[in-house]
């Protein structure tokens, strides 16, 4: 039995590798976040063959968890995606991960690399990336001060998601605590109206409340080192 853990395309389907999509042809168990969008992927890129699908993702109760599990003692090839982008990063696949290593400690647990919204934005950033911290999603409420207080300190290059729901806000909380500090939002990666302009928070926040258009999709902020 082999779990592969297959990264997916963040936006654009020219992104998918060749070997991702010879696993997932091969694959007779899929495992994703959400099997709808998972499903609606592998049709747009012409993926056939007989397959399950399960889902596996943060709200999954145990008992869910263990039936997905038990399930995978009848596949041979079996493959964890998450709705875009690499699994495990800043996604709940390392805690299926976690368990199906303790359930089958003879199983290989292969990675297909590909897509990752971290690397891709870090790479056009042109912030230093030798050291780089990265914090996932920030927290909606519980500890969310804290945190930016503390990004002041930190000497290191950092970087975070942030929902359209939220952006404006985290802009205005950036802008309090890192003054002429640069960032670079990523917005729309890999797809027709991507974007990633540079500058400090309290400009790009101008940036984006003039432009309440481009305030949808998913957003990475990379954060400049001191």
């Amino acid at each position: 039995m082999t779990l592969y853990i297959v990264a997916t395309p963040i936006g654009n389907l020219s992104d998918c590798s060749p070997r991702a999509k010879a696993m997932l042809t091969e694959a007779t168990l899929v495992i994703a976040e959400d099997t709808r969008t998972t499903g609606q992927l592998l049709k747009l890129l012409d993926i056939g063959g007989k397959k399950d699908f399960l889902s596996s993702h943060a709200q999954s109760s145990a008992h869910a968890l263990e039936k997905t599990l038990q399930a995978c003692a009848l596949h041979g090839t079996i493959c964890l995606v998450t709705d875009a982008g690499t699994p495990a990063i800043s996604d709940p696949g390392s805690f299926f991960i976690s368990h199906f290593r303790t359930m089958y400690p003879e199983a290989l647990v292969v990675p297909i690399p590909g897509p990752s919204a971290v690397i891709t934005a870090l790479s056009v950033s042109g912030f230093p990336s030798s050291h780089f911290e990265f914090l996932g999603f920030i927290p909606h409420k519980k500890g969310r001060q804290t945190l930016f207080q503390s990004l002041a300190a930190k000497e290191h290059t950092i970087v975070l998601y942030e929902s359209p729901h939220r952006i404006l806000k985290t802009l205005e909380a950036l802008t309090e605590v890192l003054g002429g500090r640069l960032i670079m939002v990523g917005r729309e990666m890999t797809k027709q109206f991507e974007e990633y302009p540079v500058n400090t928070a309290g400009a790009l926040l101008q940036y984006y409340t003039e432009h309440p258009d481009k305030v949808r999709g998913e957003f990475v902020i990379v954060v400049s080192p001191i």
